[in-house]
């Protein structure tokens, strides 16, 4: 499977969806009566009534969740390739984002994060052209207004404030314009937000949106290890892309190292961004799809041994459908 990735074949995309399916078997097998959907946070529901119940019923639900997966999933082959981060066009991104974005029963269904991962695949797009240009104002005008949106459907998403200004410590000299124009684009969101509020009389509530800021980080979670035991060969893929990346560094091109290290900080923050959200929920994590991805990606393309990269992404299907299963 992951030798057919490795090349640019249209067959892939069939394969794609094909392989989005059988992920999904187990929430087809013993699909939910009820599927809430919470697609704004409760403050920007004072600009659009969205239902708090969910239109479509659990089987529609789950087929729009894959076909916005899949979509995500071309989308972010697309920016990898244009950008060269794997040194030559393949479809293995595609295939990592899939598998990736399958891999808890949470993933599977329309959620907050879901939405927010075309954002941010929207950002790394931004992010990976801001490398050459001479000015960069208008691209961090831009990626502030996109991470306020995304705070809107999801409080969460205000981490990648901290992941564009790290972007800008990556790729540019320090410029302090740069850095307050992402303040500037982020403002421009909420001071409209805050505006609507005053007309509805309602400002004591627009206070209280940033109330999650001052969380302090949760000493006790409570996980199903159970359950999390399907990320050992996430875990033991990602290492080895991490050790195929190291061997090949220092002879990548600058943009390529650059690349991937903004990539890690995006997967750090989005991991441990959690903590904004008052209940732990597991949608939360598919903010590390896109990073992750990318290293996973890197690791099938170069790898030498193809039984031992074919073994390990069997393997990591197979626990993905086993633990969906049972």
């Amino acid at each position: 499977m992951i030798k057919q990735f490795r090349s640019i074949n249209p067959l892939n995309i069939i394969l794609l969806i094909g392989i989005s399916t059988l992920l999904r078997i187990g929430i087809f097998i013993d699909l939910p009566l009820q599927i809430s959907f919470q697609f704004l946070e409760p403050f920007a529901r004072l600009l659009l009534n969205a239902p708090s119940e969910s239109p479509f019923s659990p089987l529609t639900n789950v087929l729009i969740a894959q076909v916005l997966l899949i979509i995500q999933a071309l989308l972010f082959n697309q920016i990898i390739n244009t950008h060269g981060l794997l040194g030559k066009p393949t479809y293995l991104p595609s295939l990592m984002y899939v598998t990736a974005g399958s891999l808890l029963s949470p993933f599977l269904i329309i959620s907050p994060g879901l939405v927010c991962n075309f954002m941010i695949l929207w950002m790394i797009e931004k992010f990976l052209s801001i490398y050459k240009r001479d000015e960069v104002r208008s691209v961090m005008y831009d990626l502030g207004m996109i991470v306020a949106f995304g705070t809107l459907i999801y409080f969460p998403f205000i981490s990648m404030l901290v992941v564009v200004w790290i972007s800008l410590i990556i790729f540019r000299p320090f410029n302090w314009r740069e850095w307050f124009t992402v303040i500037t684009g982020f403002i421009t969101i909420f001071f409209f937000l805050a505006v609507y509020y005053f007309w509805n009389d309602s400002l004591d509530q627009f206070y209280n949106i940033w109330g999650p800021l001052t969380s302090k980080f949760p000493r006790n979670l409570r996980i199903n290890l159970y359950d999390s035991l399907v990320l050992i060969p996430v875990f033991v893929i990602l290492v080895s892309g991490f050790f195929q990346l190291q061997q090949n560094f220092f002879r990548s091109v600058v943009q390529l190292r650059k690349s991937f290290q903004l990539l890690f900080f995006m997967f750090l923050i989005g991991l441990l961004s959690f903590y904004l959200k008052q209940n732990l929920v597991l949608y939360h994590f598919l903010f590390c799809v896109p990073p992750a991805s990318a290293l996973m990606a890197y690791y099938f393309l170069h790898a030498k041994r193809r039984w031992l990269y074919e073994s390990l992404y069997f393997v990591l299907i197979s626990s993905i459908l086993y633990f969906q299963i049972f």
